[in-house]
């Protein structure tokens, strides 16, 4: 008891806004009477119960129906081997992540499923709306002997029933928290939070219930999203990209005539590029000095024979793909040779069958030695995703 009465000598907001739900239900509660009262908070209850149910149904959906709308998507979406317009390669962006990304396809399904299911319940509210009126005018009042009494004890009882109410939405936001709390440790004001005597009693009701499945989930979760959303804007690139100019079409035809294999495919166009692209040292200064970034297309590169990694790794794509090859663009840290690691973009072509036919290459540091696949490449490039 002494704790929840120290909760309120010194305020904190977490305490103040509970404290604000609970008057402001309870005074709701005096005015609308025991009746009144009695409907709200069954329709509180009936939201929280419905939220419920529906976050799960739609978590349950999301998963049966992520890989199904995946196989698809996959049969489904193909990219037209012209110039798009920036509407068309926005729309081809989304699809292809939805096919492609896991998480957010998920996201989207969920979300999707959920506000499906929230406009079903819809439906079914107004008619339980009614049965509860009903119900409440069927128990009518005696019209005129004791009706100052009624009325007083009908506001008591409204008191109490909103009360009640208060304490619910106090009990949901503080829940709201604790999962804010849970899964973005260092997200804004959460220290504070943590430091709230009434947040952590509460918590530590909620904790034996949901700690297990959020604890350590928030750092894991904010990375795969992070890197998703990083996957996302890289995407752009490729469907920009995928129309590939006639000379550079030729170029890389020319290039692979004598390649028998994938791999030898793969090889020569790193050959080509890592003898020929120059690395645009200007630019890179220019960014990383001034932060003055010049976007530039493949066919930039290609026609002015310099760049930095990522037109390197975007030229050698559209190369790749105009010789046959399922090829894609990796972004994450490069070593640079002093300890530390800074941003960077390779390729990875895929020269066999499933996840272990693929290989890295980094056709910009050509120039300093072997980066065909060599032996230990994931020591010095670190992959975004």
């Amino acid at each position: 008891m002494d704790n929840w009465v120290q909760l309120f000598r010194e305020p904190e907001p977490v305490a103040i806004i509970v404290l604000l739900l609970l008057l402001g239900s309870l005074v709701q509660g005096i005015r609308r009477g025991a009746s009144g009262s009695a409907r709200r908070l069954f329709f509180f209850v009936w939201e929280a119960a419905v939220i419920v149910v529906c976050l799960i149904v739609a978590g349950r959906l999301a998963s049966a129906l992520s890989p199904v709308v995946a196989e698809w998507l996959n049969g489904q979406v193909h990219i037209p081997s012209r110039e798009l317009n920036v509407f068309e390669q926005a729309w081809f962006t989304l699809l292809t992540s939805l096919r492609d990304f896991a998480l957010l396809r998920y996201g989207v399904l969920f979300l999707l499923g959920y506000l499906l299911l929230r406009a079903l319940g819809a439906f079914v509210e107004p008619l339980l709306e009614r049965a509860v009126e009903g119900i409440l005018r069927s128990v009518k009042e005696e019209p005129i002997r004791g009706l100052p009494a009624k009325r007083s004890a009908s506001r008591v009882a409204g008191a109490l029933i909103g009360t009640a109410h208060g304490a619910g939405r106090s009990f949901v936001f503080v829940a709201l928290l604790f999962v804010y709390v849970s899964l973005m440790p260092s997200g804004w004001y959460a220290d504070k939070i943590s430091n709230s005597p009434l947040y952590t009693e509460t918590a530590s009701w909620l904790a034996p219930v949901a700690g297990d499945v959020l604890e350590g989930q928030g750092p894991v979760l904010a990375e795969a999203v992070q890197a998703q959303f990083q996957q996302i804007l890289q995407r752009k690139y490729e469907i920009i990209d995928y129309a590939i100019p006639a000379e550079i079409e030729q170029a890389a035809l020319y290039v692979t005539q004598d390649a028998l294999t994938k791999e030898d495919k793969a090889r020569k166009l790193y050959d080509w590029l890592g003898s020929r692209i120059a690395y645009d040292w200007d630019k890179a200064d220019n960014y990383v000095q001034q932060g003055i970034w010049k976007e530039q297309t493949p066919t930039e590169t290609f026609d002015t024979r310099k760049g930095v990694c990522i037109d390197i790794a975007r030229l050698y794509a559209m190369m790749a793909r105009s010789a046959g090859l399922e090829v894609r663009v990796v972004t994450g840290m490069g070593a640079d040779g002093r300890g530390g690691y800074g941003p960077h973009a390779w390729n990875e072509v895929q020269i066999g069958d499933g996840d272990a036919g693929w290989i890295p290459l980094d056709a910009t540091w050509a120039s300093s030695g072997d980066w065909f696949n060599p032996p230990r490449f994931e020591e010095t490039h670190i992959r975004e995703a």
